[in-house]
């Protein structure tokens, strides 16, 4: 990969069957991602040695880490520490999320690559501000 690229360049991967894919840039020690959730898309729980932190950019989700819920749109924030279980429902509209891995996702070295297509974000015409 070159060190600068337009995110429309990168291949999305499968990351929880249809409903969620994510494109990401990776460093030798950190994974950043822009996923798509589609509208009310799960993400069950699930753990990974990676610390997560991310923010919603468009839409909204439901994020449980551990015994903490919080319903989080544009802005909203998370700290997922190693091997903290936590899970995701996206909201009736989906949600763009932006996420920062480290170290960085080994697993994701074997998701299915998709076909290449447009990101949702950023978008022509949208309510990006």
């Amino acid at each position: 990969m070159s060190n600068l690229v337009d995110l429309e360049t990168i291949a999305p991967l499968e990351v929880w069957g249809d409903d969620v894919h994510a494109r990401r840039v990776e460093g030798d020690r950190i994974t950043l991602a822009v996923v798509e959730l589609a509208p009310n898309a799960v993400v069950p729980e699930h753990r990974h040695p990676a610390e997560q932190l991310g923010l919603v950019i468009r839409g909204s989700v439901r994020f449980r880490i551990e015994d903490e819920t919080r319903e989080l749109g544009p802005g909203g924030t998370w700290r997922i520490l190693s091997e903290r279980p936590h899970e995701v429902v996206a909201g009736p509209d989906g949600a763009i999320v932006i996420d920062a891995f480290a170290p960085v996702r080994e697993d994701w070295q074997r998701l299915r690559v998709l076909d290449a297509r447009r990101p949702a974000w950023p978008s022509d015409g949208g309510t990006d501000a």
